[in-house]
């Protein structure tokens, strides 16, 4: 059994529920219902025993975690217990009055999120009315003393406005901005037609964030990652399988990554009928992909396996119905053809072969 370092970050996704409907959502298709979230007991439980194994990171999100009636409460144990607690937001369910409260209850950071820098592409992707919201919710957060963290999700949807998004963030003067490229698991991957960029897009991208990382060096932080199905090796997700990164879902399931429901035969371990140090140490699921033995060729004995630790399982099992496989963006997959057939597919243009699919709790009822 490999080392077991204690968890640096904990994300607990308190809600699936959200007035938004984005199309690149990575939330799983089947939404857990409000009446099978923890309630504010079950949560406070979870936030007091990751902190007692180690977590000092914790990030609300959902779903929209605005949409908890309870938030405060938890976020004012989290200072409690001494985390540095982010909650990670539309801003929608928010107003001033409320970013004043989670300053005073000990709140450390706020992550707005942009669906684009246009008003109409913005509404457009998040399925409802809600840009300017987003720029009074993120001067609001600027006025209570936070730092400004606006995280714009890339797609190809939105990919032609890079440049703009930055020219906005500088115009609001934020202090961070994550260009996050989209996940395709949940509704993303239903959507991957839709929203894969072409390679050249991808390139001028990269090239726009880095123009504006020099040009605004000291006064504006970005972070601009390629996504990794265009790059030759898969990432190390989440650091590691249960390594660094413990997440909980809405309904109490513990998470070694938030994909990994998906996965087949991965008995997730509920809080509320274990502790978290038996869940992090000793549950089959947050073991499953620890050490090297459950590795396969090319993983096996490649020399950078302990740097990716084979990359996505989720990834892998949806793309070749084995979590076991490498990770396919990886050159050396045996799978890898199928990154290959997705890019070149997007850079041919076609129409897609069906309309986009936006998140809700009816849209696959067919």
């Amino acid at each position: 059994m490999p080392n077991i370092p204690p968890p640096l970050w904990l994300l607990a996704e308190v809600t699936h529920s959200c007035p938004l409907q984005c199309p690149y959502c990575s939330n799983p298709l089947e939404l857990i219902p409000k009446q099978a979230e923890l309630d504010t007991e079950g949560w406070l439980k979870v936030l007091r025993e990751a902190r007692q194994i180690g977590a000092a990171q914790l990030g609300f999100s959902g779903g929209e975690p605005l949409v908890r009636k309870d938030l405060e409460v938890l976020i004012g144990e989290a200072r409690k217990l001494g985390y540095y607690s982010n909650l990670i937001t539309s801003g929608l369910g928010m107003d001033a009055e409320r970013v004043a409260r989670f300053r005073e209850l000990g709140l450390d950071h706020i992550q707005i999120s942009f669906q684009a820098d246009d008003v109409a592409l913005n509404d457009y992707l998040a399925g409802t009315t809600s840009f300017q919201h987003k720029l009074d919710m993120a001067k609001a957060v600027k006025a209570n003393g936070y730092p400004m963290v606006l995280c714009f999700v890339i797609h190809r949807q939105n990919i032609h406005r890079v440049r703009e998004m930055l020219d906005l963030a500088a115009e609001l003067q934020a202090d961070y901005v994550e260009l996050a490229t989209a996940q395709y698991e949940g509704w993303a991957l239903v959507n991957r037609e839709h929203l894969l960029p072409t390679q050249a897009q991808v390139q001028e991208a990269e090239r726009i964030a880095h123009e504006y990382q020099a040009k605004l060096k000291g006064k504006m932080r970005i972070y601009y990652v390629v996504p990794d199905y265009y790059e030759n090796r898969p990432k190390a997700c989440v650091g590691g399988w249960g390594r660094v990164f413990l997440a909980v879902a809405p309904d109490g399931l513990a998470l070694p990554c938030h994909s990994a429901r998906y996965l087949p035969n991965l008995e997730l371990p509920d809080v509320r009928q274990h502790s978290m140090q038996w869940i992090l140490y000793q549950s089959p699921a947050f073991n499953r992909f620890r050490g090297e033995d459950w590795m396969r060729e090319p993983c096996k004995t490649c020399d950078e396996r302990e740097k990716d630790f084979g990359g996505c399982h989720c990834q892998a099992y949806k793309l070749t119905g084995d979590p076991h496989n490498a990770d396919p963006t990886c050159s050396k997959s045996l799978h890898h053809h199928l990154i290959e057939q997705a890019i070149s597919t997007s850079s041919l243009g076609l129409a897609p072969s069906k309309p986009i699919v936006f998140r809700n709790r009816r849209a696959l009822i067919a």
